[in-house]
C-alpha cells in the first residue's frame, strides 16, 4: 500500500499531458499568420525536422510529414495537427542532445509558436507537398527548396538565417568551382567562427550535378547585391 501514491503520481501527470493533447488539438490559432510560419520553421526547425513544403530535409529529428501522414489520412484536420504540434513544443521531451527522441524547449514561443503550428498543421503529410514556385530561375528554386535561408543570410533571396555564414559577406570573389565545392564538401572548409558539421554533408547525393552548378551560380551573380560575380 506505501508504493500506491508513489505509483499514481506519474501515470496523473501522464494523464494530465495526454488532456492537455486533447484540449490542444481541434483548436485552431484564429490569429496565426503560416506565412510567417513557414519562415520561422525554416529558420528555427528545419535544421532537426523534415517538412516537404518548407523543403526541409533533415534526417537529426522526426520527418514531420512521416509523422502526421497518417493522422491526415485518418481524417484529422490541419486544427488538430497544429494543436499536437502546439503542445509537443510547449511540453517538449527533456534535451539531452539526440534530436531524434528530445528537444530543447522554448525553441518558438508566443506568436512564433502559434504561426509555426499554424504553418506545420497546413502542411505536415500533406501527399505532393512541395516548396512554392520562386522567381530568380533555377538555382534560386533550389536554395529556396532546401531550405537555404534556413541557416543563411542572403538578401537577393530575402533569407535572414544566421546559423551559417552571411553569403552575402563571404561568397563575393569566389570561383564557381569553389562554391560548388563548398556545396558539396562544406567541412572541407569552416567559415571562421562556425563549427563544423552544421551545414548537411549530403547535399551531393541530394542535388543533381546541374542543381548545384545552378545553385553555385545563382550564388555568386546575386552575393553582395550582385557583387560576387563567377570568375569562372
Amino acid at each position: 500500500m506505501d508504493r500506491l501514491p508513489k505509483l499514481i503520481a506519474p501515470l496523473l501527470a501522464l494523464v494530465a499531458l495526454a488532456a492537455l493533447v486533447v484540449v490542444s488539438s481541434g483548436c485552431g490559432t484564429t490569429d496565426a499568420d503560416p506565412q510567417r510560419g513557414r519562415t520561422l520553421f525554416i529558420q528555427k526547425c528545419s535544421e532537426c525536422h523534415g517538412l516537404a513544403q518548407a523543403g526541409a530535409s533533415a534526417q537529426g529529428g522526426p520527418n514531420l510529414d512521416h509523422a502526421f501522414a497518417a493522422a491526415r489520412e485518418e481524417g484529422n484536420d490541419s486544427d488538430t495537427i497544429e494543436g499536437v504540434v502546439k503542445a509537443q513544443v510547449e511540453y517538449p521531451r527533456a534535451s539531452n542532445g539526440n534530436p531524434a527522441v528530445s528537444m530543447p524547449a522554448d525553441i518558438v514561443t508566443g506568436q512564433d509558436l502559434d504561426d509555426v503550428a499554424a504553418y506545420v498543421g497546413e502542411w505536415a503529410g500533406v501527399p505532393d507537398a512541395a516548396p512554392p514556385k520562386v522567381p530568380g530561375g533555377p538555382g534560386a528554386q533550389v536554395f529556396a527548396s532546401n531550405s537555404c535561408s534556413g541557416c543563411h543570410t542572403f538578401a537577393a533571396a530575402e533569407a535572414g538565417g544566421v546559423t551559417g555564414p552571411n553569403l552575402d559577406e563571404v561568397l563575393p570573389g569566389e570561383t564557381q568551382a569553389h562554391v560548388e565545392e563548398m556545396i558539396k564538401n562544406p567541412n572541407a572548409e569552416i567559415a571562421k567562427g562556425y563549427p563544423p558539421n552544421v551545414m548537411p554533408q549530403n547535399y551531393e547525393q541530394l542535388l543533381s550535378a546541374k542543381e548545384i552548378e545552378d545553385l553555385a551560380k545563382y550564388l555568386l551573380e546575386n552575393a553582395g547585391g550582385g557583387a560576387g560575380k563567377s570568375k569562372g
